[in-house]
């Protein structure tokens, strides 16, 4: 029997406790062919709007069932954050440590078993370099989670993989190994427990220090404010970020309340906007993310491309 009515219900229910409404809720298909069901997520606020300002998708399996007690936690803590990241400019758009400004999108949830023959399940999607300026680079992505680290996972759905995924693209990044480009072949993001304690019951991606989350904060208020918002206001607590820094959403907070402090950003509550103070900077952000692609383009040894090896 298709459990697709009693789930949409607990997800409008879900949603709706977060300040958002389910914008449409579709059939779709996962990178098998297995149905999926697809809801479009907008803040309560924007739902009447001739013109929504901003979206996420929401894509689980058709045999789901998000009326299962046990998910109830994390589907909430879902559309909590999913509610503040809408209240953002772009909620689709996230920062690495070496400056680049990326969105993620055309995710196929949920995870399929590797259809390669390896021990693995995999999700596809792409991430595209947004810098205002159309430069059309983007890498299309396998995330692939071994079984064992599957363990660790309530359900290999969207909900509750979708942040440690995120940050396993950016640390993949962080590590020069993908490669922004006009086209090419999809590139893999291994995601192990390297990035998990088991000890500590945690995701563990990038220690950083204060300098560097006040960096890291500076250039997402610059680009996710300044360049890509016109100026709004955006989260500056993101539980994503924490996890992806190694550190508190109360230490973002902390980290912000320094940049105040300078006069780079102005704070209201968890939202934050650029001075013009950190808009004057931004010779130095456009030339972090020149050194940053150049830092992930691959590099050859010449000899060995003039065919001069000792192999």
């Amino acid at each position: 029997m298709s459990t697709t009515l009693a789930p949409a219900a607990a997800l409008e229910s879900a949603a709706s406790a977060a300040g958002l409404t389910i914008a449409s809720i579709e059939p779709g298909t996962d990178f098998a062919g297995v149905p999926t069901t697809r809801a479009t997520l907008v803040l309560a606020t924007d739902s009447g709007a001739s013109q929504q300002k901003n979206t996420l998708t929401l894509e689980l399996s058709e045999s789901f069932n998000a009326a299962d007690p046990k998910f109830a936690p994390e589907l909430a803590t879902f559309f909590a954050e999913a509610a503040q990241r809408l209240r953002s400019p772009r909620a689709d758009v996230y920062l690495t440590l070496h400056g680049l400004p990326l969105s993620f999108g055309k995710f196929a949830w949920p995870f399929h078993a590797s259809t390669s023959g390896a021990d693995t399940y995999v999700v596809h999607g792409e991430i595209t370099l947004e810098d205002g300026r159309d430069t059309q680079l983007h890498a299309k992505i396998a995330a692939a989670l071994t079984q064992t680290f599957a363990t660790v996972v309530s359900a290999l759905e969207q909900p509750f993989a979708e942040g440690f995924i995120i940050n396993a693209v950016r640390k993949t990044l962080d590590q020069g190994q993908l490669e922004l480009v006009k086209s090419g072949n999809r590139q893999p993001v291994p995601v192990t427990t390297r990035y998990y304690s088991m000890k500590q019951q945690r995701f563990i991606f990038n220690d950083t220090t204060a300098e560097q989350r006040h960096h890291f904060l500076a250039g997402k208020v610059f680009w996710l404010s300044h360049i890509l918002g016109n100026g709004a206001p955006i989260w500056i607590a993101d539980p994503r970020d924490a996890q992806y820094l190694n550190t508190t959403v109360d230490e973002l907070r902390a980290n912000a309340a320094d940049l105040q402090k300078q006069g780079l950003i102005a704070i209201e509550g968890d939202r934050a906007s650029a001075t013009d103070a950190l808009r004057a900077n931004e010779p130095k952000y456009r030339a972090e993310v020149d050194e940053a692609l150049a830092f992930i383009k691959p590099s050859f040894n010449e000899d060995m491309r003039s065919g001069h090896t000792n192999m």
